[in-house]
């Protein structure tokens, strides 16, 4: 992991008191435009002629290899698992989970070790082993791909977990994954429980849009009052603007005070800004922006009212990497 150089830091900002009058109205411009990431024929993206993925029925080898586009259907016929996905921790641990036949990008391991690492440090999951209380965390995993970032969620003890995408071999391979980790109950509600009397599934798959579902949640079949204490997106880096994306999670009404949003994102796009204005004068204050390779992951904390004392702002990792 390489973390980005704190020769050149930033004052300080106390997240608490940061104003939105003292922060630009506008995204940067990088952030406006589709970005170019090729990436090289690596394991997490399975090239059409590798020597490593493509197997012949009676002799080894092969030609050159080539990437194919992400989002393509895979042939498992003839190539494996191109991304070996299994539950890092949790209760699930070393579980292995199917992956759809389409071409994905999924987070690599080491990089959603580390990711959990900082999410348990933001007190996320801290009542998993108080006694018979359970985790109060809600996770909303959009861009979910098989749903081994909620997965992993669920595995470490977050009370409910949503799945989001818009591919239906996606939804599908994800809510075989959940069957296989025993995520299929349900939640029972009622006082205390904070969720309503007839209570919700421990996950649930949704099969949208995603700018649709953070902008327009009630119309896939969200609830708009149900609030999220922990949104990841993983987006396909060549086929959205960020700029969007950004402003879809920023002001969707699934977030909530002290909800840190996670969004990865390639080296090329240049960097995150260290905060971004909500358009209800609110403002998401950066907490983290580390470097794994050619992947960067920010993450984010909404109106922060000082409860996740862990959850720092660090405007020094916010840099052009």
């Amino acid at each position: 992991m390489k973390r980005p150089n704190r020769r050149r830091r930033s004052p300080e900002i106390d997240p608490t008191t940061i104003k939105s009058s003292d922060l630009a109205q506008e995204l940067p411009a990088n952030l406006k435009r589709q970005v170019t990431a090729k990436r090289p024929t690596l394991g997490h993206v399975v090239p059409k002629n590798s020597q490593t993925r493509k197997f012949r029925a009676n002799e080894g080898g092969s030609d050159s290899s080539q990437l194919r586009a992400q989002g393509q259907t895979r042939d498992s016929q003839r190539y494996n698992n191109p991304s070996n996905l299994k539950i890092l921790g949790g209760s699930c641990r070393g579980r292995k989970l199917e992956s759809p036949t389409v071409y994905l990008r999924p987070m690599m391991g080491k990089v959603k070790e580390a990711v959990y690492s900082t999410f348990t440090s933001f007190g996320l999951y801290d009542d998993v082993v108080a006694g018979s209380i359970k985790c109060r965390t809600r996770h909303l995993d959009i861009f979910s791909g098989s749903g081994s970032v909620g997965l992993e969620s669920l595995s470490r003890g977050v009370r409910h977990c949503t799945f989001v995408d818009m591919a239906e071999d996606c939804c599908s391979t994800c809510k075989r994954n959940i069957e296989k980790c025993g995520f299929d109950g349900w939640n029972e509600g009622g006082v205390g429980s904070g969720i309503g009397e007839e209570g919700e599934p421990v996950a649930k798959v949704v099969c949208a849009d995603a700018f649709r579902a953070l902008r327009q949640p009630e119309t896939v079949g969200i609830d708009p009052n149900a609030k999220y204490d922990l949104v990841t997106l993983c987006p396909p880096y060549e086929e959205i603007v960020y700029a969007d994306l950004i402003d879809a999670v920023a002001n969707s009404v699934l977030v909530t005070e002290d909800t840190v949003i996670l969004i990865e994102y390639p080296v090329e796009l240049g960097c995150m800004p260290h905060a971004i204005v909500r358009e209800d004068g609110g403002v998401l204050v950066g907490v983290r922006n580390r470097k794994y390779g050619r992947t960067v992951i920010a993450m984010y904390i909404v109106n922060p009212t000082g409860a996740r004392e862990d959850c720092q702002s660090r405007p020094e990792e916010f840099i052009t990497i």
